[in-house]
């Protein structure tokens, strides 16, 4: 289960900030609907070769500055 929860607007800035440190990822390739956060972590474990803690890490950083430049 993942230890954080996403709004809509929360998750996109999460995905735009994904995008910029992986370029070679697509926008069509990180969907996100409500409540299924267990689902973007796998996607985005896949996507990125990482581990769970590194992908939940980069998401709870990211979600401590949501308008920030930086992830």
């Amino acid at each position: 289960m993942a230890n954080f929860t996403l709004t809509p607007e929360t998750a996109q800035k999460v995905k735009i900030k994904f995008l910029r440190k992986y370029r070679e990822l697509v926008q069509e390739e990180i969907p996100f609907t409500p409540g299924h956060e267990e689902e973007l972590v796998t996607r985005l474990m896949e996507l990125t070769n990482r581990d769970r803690k590194y992908v939940e890490f980069t998401i709870n950083k990211a979600l401590a500055d949501p308008d920030g430049n930086r992830l």
